[in-house]
């Protein structure tokens, strides 16, 4: 057996297993891109693991790191939309919410669709 060959399979193996792993851990479990278009996200089934997925670490049931509220529960989120400006901190640019980074587009895109049909919670 050459050597050079078994390097070389073992390396095209390890690459692949390694963009696997890599796609795998990157995927959003909370992401709605199965959702059609035209399905009408709900608090319920989209925006309630969103908010646990991106932003209770800080907005928690007793919020930390400064954040100013709570965004664990329908009643809370539906406040943050019409009260503090929610989908424009989501979308910023300069100061974006998480601080850790932008949501990705698809689940941004998610909660707009969910405050343009009236924010349904069921």
């Amino acid at each position: 057996m050459d050597f050079k060959k078994v390097l070389s399979r073992t390396t095209i193996v390890a690459l692949t297993l390694s963009t696997l792993l890599f796609y795998n851990c990157n995927k959003d479990d909370d992401s709605p891109e199965e959702m059609g278009e035209t399905e009408t996200p709900t608090y319920t089934a989209n925006i309630e693991g969103i908010m646990a997925g991106n932003c209770t670490t800080c907005h928690a049931s007793t919020p930390t790191n400064g954040a100013p509220m709570s965004l664990v529960t329908y009643n809370q989120v539906v406040d943050a939309v019409n009260n503090r400006n929610l989908v424009s901190r989501i979308n910023s640019t300069s100061a974006p919410m998480p601080q850790t980074g932008r949501m990705s587009a698809t689940l941004r895109e998610t909660i707009e669709r969910w405050v343009e049909a009236g924010m349904p919670e069921n």
